[in-house]
């Protein structure tokens, strides 16, 4: 489950693979992955627990809960996005 703090943790480990003047290593990357990782898992809980609640077997507090979760996760995962699009975009403006 991707709650805040995983989230936050997550944003800052994806940040210093960004971070202008530190190279990017391999440990990194490697949280950059899990990253990736626990974000597709959290939407693979938000498509059961969505179909759990439609079924009855889950309690709307759950899927509202879940929901939550899940547009945190993807709110880390857009400002992560935009970070690397804004340092390509850096990176394109540097004179040859």
């Amino acid at each position: 489950m991707l709650t805040s703090l995983n989230a936050a943790n997550a944003y800052s480990a994806a940040r210093s693979a960004v971070q202008p003047g530190q190279p990017a290593g391999p440990d990194a990357i490697r949280k950059v992955g899990e990253a990736a990782e626990d974000f597709a898992a959290q939407m693979a809980q938000v498509d059961a627990v969505s179909t759990g609640a439609m079924t009855g077997k889950v309690e709307t507090y759950q899927l509202v809960q879940t929901i939550a979760e899940a547009e945190l996760a993807m709110q880390t995962v857009v400002a992560i996005r935009d970070k690397v699009v804004e340092a390509y975009q850096e990176i394109l403006r540097m004179p040859v």
